[in-house]
């Protein structure tokens, strides 16, 4: 199943890719004739309780993010996690996402991206290293406050400040977070904002607070970009995805 073809509540058929054809470069830059590639695969988490739609991983999300903005053809296999083919499980037995590239699976999000940019460097996606970390602790203090029963705990007033630090950081250098060019740090981060917008809004009827102007207009740029539409999950199955978590906490 390719992503680029999954759209909200519908089903989606599978579709066959064996090889693809890319140019191959000559010394300039021009294409000189044609050689073909096996194409990449990615197993990724299926819906839960729908196994025939795009689950709710924003790990996998980060990849296939990559994939599309790169434009790297790729296909999809959907991996119920309750039932874990032995397959995978003999080649992934922590069930990370995982993708196949010369004929080897590899696993870790992070390992995955850091590999897709050395294999396919244009357009260039890694940020500058002094950005490189804004916004890596948004997740986790969504996660607790998310998954707190307890309103005094200090979970949201850790998230609130997450977030006004990206947002300040977005005022100084946006419209991303790199400046004027999306990067693999905004690819990483937007997935985990969207959870963020989904679950919250769902379980604890919370938003962000609208005096963070320039971190709606940084969600809004993101979740607008075709690589994200064609890539995020259903927002109920973002729901479901998360409500185990939430309600065995």
């Amino acid at each position: 199943m390719d992503p680029s073809s999954i759209k909200e509540g519908k089903p989606t058929k599978m579709k066959k890719r064996k090889r693809f054809t890319l140019p191959r470069r000559g010394e300039e830059g021009k294409p000189t004739k044609m050689i073909k590639i096996e194409g990449l695969e990615i197993c990724v988490k299926a819906a839960d309780g729908a196994h025939d739609f795009l689950g709710d991983c924003p790990f996998s999300q980060w990849v296939m993010l990559t994939l599309k903005e790169k434009k790297v053809p790729y296909k999809t296999h959907l991996i119920n996690l309750s039932e874990k083919p032995q397959w995978l499980l003999e080649v992934n037995p922590e069930g990370k996402p995982l993708i196949k590239i010369d004929d080897k699976w590899i696993a870790d999000s992070d390992v995955i991206v850091g590999i897709l940019e050395e294999k396919y460097p244009e357009p260039p996606l890694t940020p500058p290293p002094e950005f490189a970390s804004v916004g890596s602790k948004i997740f986790i203090s969504f996660v607790e406050f998310v998954k707190s029963k307890d309103p005094s705990d200090g979970t949201e007033q850790a998230l609130l400040g997450e977030l006004k630090a990206l947002d300040e950081h977005l005022k100084a250098h946006g419209p991303y977070i790199a400046g004027k060019k999306i990067t693999s740090v905004d690819l990483s981060v937007a997935p985990k904002l969207f959870h963020l917008e989904v679950a919250l809004g769902h379980f604890k009827k919370w938003t962000v607070p609208e005096s963070f102007t320039h971190f709606h207009s940084y969600t809004k740029l993101l979740f607008a970009r075709e690589s994200f539409v064609k890539t995020k999950p259903a927002k109920e199955h973002v729901v479901a995805g998360w409500a185990p978590k939430v309600n065995e906490a």
